[in-house]
């Protein structure tokens, strides 16, 4: 099914539907990679960007919102540690990601009501085939080309290995989504990450953003007081 196309979305509501037997878990999992300086990125580079990874996961969930209401059931997306970490060149992409973290806590919100927990899966780094489809697509754009600033940034980008070869197997996030759609207390979020590098680089980036938000405001929290909002938010009544 593409996420782009309505009309491929509401047959697929209608197959689900006229099979008969409801629909319990929705996974959002179609997702592109743009990548680039935003500073040259073609506006329907940035627009093919959230239609498949913003668009898609609101188009098919508010397709399918009424089958899973009837359930109480669940809905599962797909994002990325990049919805925490942004990196030079995945400004697009990271864009996206950061935007499905405002929707899952908006639409948690709202379903709710109606029995419907949601949940997101944040993978880091493992073997796949994004890269190549990456690569393609700054070579398509041209980006790096003449007249780039970012000319020897983008062609080392080009010539890293697109396969990544050398990364952790997946597998981990099936035992996240299967998690998330059968426990009886879901998680909101579940990172997913190969190695503790990687994990330490996700946490460091939230709590930045904290300090950050919190430096130099008429009514910041001294050292105790972050530690004390911490503390809090770990209890076990605030999960």
């Amino acid at each position: 099914m593409d996420v782009t196309k309505p009309d491929e979305i509401r047959a697929a509501v209608k197959t689900v539907r006229e099979a008969g037997r409801g629909l319990y878990g929705l996974i959002n999992n179609a997702g592109v990679a743009v990548v680039g300086p935003l500073l040259e990125m073609r506006d329907e580079d940035l627009a093919y960007q959230f239609d498949v990874n913003v668009y898609g996961p609101f188009r098919v969930t508010k397709a399918f919102a009424p089958l899973l209401t009837e359930s109480k059931g669940r809905v599962t997306t797909t994002r990325s540690i990049s919805g925490v970490v942004s990196w030079g060149f995945g400004g697009a992409y990271c864009m996206s990601k950061h935007a499905i973290e405002a929707y899952t806590d908006a639409s948690a919100g709202e379903l709710r009501q109606f029995g419907v927990e949601v949940s997101v899966i944040e993978p880091g780094n493992y073997r796949s085939e994004i890269g190549t489809g990456v690569r393609q697509r700054l070579v398509d754009g041209g980006y790096g080309g003449a007249g780039s600033h970012y000319q020897d940034e983008v062609k080392k980008f080009i010539e890293m290995p697109a396969d990544r070869a050398d990364e952790k197997e997946p597998g981990d996030e099936a035992q996240a989504f299967l998690h998330a759609l059968s426990d009886e207390n879901p998680k909101r979020r579940y990172m997913v990450v190969p190695n503790q590098d990687e994990a330490e680089l996700t946490i460091k980036a939230a709590i930045r953003r904290v300090v950050q938000l919190n430096e130099g405001q008429p009514y910041s929290f001294n050292r105790e007081g972050l530690i004390q909002l911490l503390d809090e938010a770990l209890a076990p009544s605030a999960k």
